[in-house]
């Protein structure tokens, strides 16, 4: 009987390592991709339009966690749990999409007029949000859906075709006359329409029928995982908007690329957070162990600060390889060498609180994680007066933010998980 109980955990092991090594497939060539894409776009656009985009494209991935209104936890956790119910849960998350509409034009408009109304074009911006909270999270929950029928494989590949597009808009964006920030707008809502198209082929054939009792019940839930999800992509995103609103579009545009270099390394991570996910929504509690937390923490910020560290390597020896535009602010990367272990960390903390049902939890933690960065950039940016040196004090805002997630997670970790 023991020599059997080993081989099942033998077995689940293998195949859970399995999973992460088809995520891991498609990481290679979305690191790729992102990287092509990443170049040819700064490398096209100016640094200070570069900035605007990067961080409109952010604000609308802050503003897609209103679509649906947190519906595609409930539709995530039917697809690992009881796929059976699929086209129910399908079809609501369709319904509630239609009805959350309004309020995503009404947060849009209230983005606009706070942050960039004298930095782009109210058309280009429109463009921008539709193209990320609407066109590209679509997308997106086709790549969740499959993942949760554990076709790791597929979701990885609709996910590196989804880049690959936008590095194809994006090299032959540079092949054409015009380079300006309206003119990309329109190859970035084309190139996300295309990636979309391609990804709806592949959700799985369901019989979408409304059935409004089942979704009553996860009211409460999907209210608290939409504010969490808002509330941990505003605190992701809003380092970016207060540059800009602080700093301008010149310095917005290399903490964009800074950030952007650094978001490379949060690939490997991020496979790693969804199988973590899946396992802990079977398995609460499996995270018990004060030495697996370390470990996982430790192993989470050294594997991000050895990925920053053969990048900033790489560009030492070879300062052109990313082009021109981005040279002078690539060598800027070594005074960021803590921030993506601190950045991933926290991702990681808020994925645990989310996998143990604990949203209400969630979304307190990142409303503090947002207030605590909005304020500490404010200080760091507030007497901004040149120079290289608010770049290094970054690694101690990310610092303190982690330090608060840290605390938080630890601590909503000890009452008792929410099984949904």
């Amino acid at each position: 009987m023991r020599n059997s109980k080993h081989q099942i955990a033998a077995l689940l092991q293998a195949e859970v390592f399995r999973h992460y090594l088809a995520m891991l497939s498609g990481s290679a060539g979305k690191l790729i991709a992102s990287l092509i894409y990443f170049v040819a776009l700064a490398n096209s656009l100016s640094i200070s339009e570069f900035g605007v985009f990067a961080t409109a494209s952010g604000a609308g991935v802050v503003l897609s966690r209103l679509v649906a209104l947190g519906f595609n936890s409930p539709l995530y956790r039917i697809s690992a749990v009881k796929p059976r119910l699929l086209g129910a849960y399908t079809a609501g998350y369709i319904l509630i999409a239609l009805l959350s509409l309004p309020l995503l034009f009404i947060a849009a408009a209230l983005f606009f007029y706070l942050f960039f109304n004298s930095n782009i074009s109210i058309l280009a911006f429109t463009l921008i949000i539709v193209a990320e909270a609407l066109i590209w999270r679509s997308t997106e929950i086709i790549i969740i859906v499959n993942n949760g029928l554990n076709k790791f494989a597929l979701g990885a590949a609709l996910s590196v075709v989804g880049i690959i597009t936008r590095a194809v808009a994006a090299v032959l964006f540079m092949f054409v006359s015009a380079h300006t920030l309206n003119d990309w707008a329109w190859w970035y809502i084309a190139a996300n329409l295309v990636a979309f198209i391609i990804a709806l082929k592949f959700y799985p054939k369901v019989r979408l029928r409304i059935k409004s009792p089942l979704y009553y019940r996860h009211i409460s839930d999907s209210l608290s995982v939409t504010g969490a999800e808002f509330l941990f992509y505003l605190q992701t995103e809003l380092d970016k908007l207060m540059v800009l609103s602080f700093g301008g579009p010149a310095i917005a545009g290399i903490y964009a690329v800074l950030i952007r270099l650094i978001d490379l390394t949060a690939i490997p991570i991020r496979s790693f957070n969804m199988l973590l996910v899946q396992k802990m929504m079977r398995q609460p509690n499996w995270l018990h162990s004060i030495k697996l937390r370390i470990s996982l923490e430790a192993g989470i910020f050294l594997i991000s600060t050895l990925g920053l560290c053969a990048l900033a390597v790489i560009l030492y020896f070879f300062p052109r390889i990313l082009g021109s535009n981005i040279m002078p602010v690539a060598a800027l990367l070594p005074l960021t060498l803590a921030i993506p272990g601190f950045r991933n960390l926290i991702e990681y903390q808020n994925e645990l609180l989310y996998a143990r049902g604990q949203t209400l939890l969630r979304a307190i933690n990142l409303a503090a994680i947002a207030a605590l960065k909005t304020l500490l950039l404010w200080l760091l940016l507030r007497n901004y007066n040149g120079g290289d040196g608010w770049v290094y004090e970054l690694n101690f805002v990310f610092g303190a933010v982690y330090l608060l997630s840290l605390a938080f997670t630890y601590a909503s970790m000890r009452r008792p998980a929410k099984r949904v």
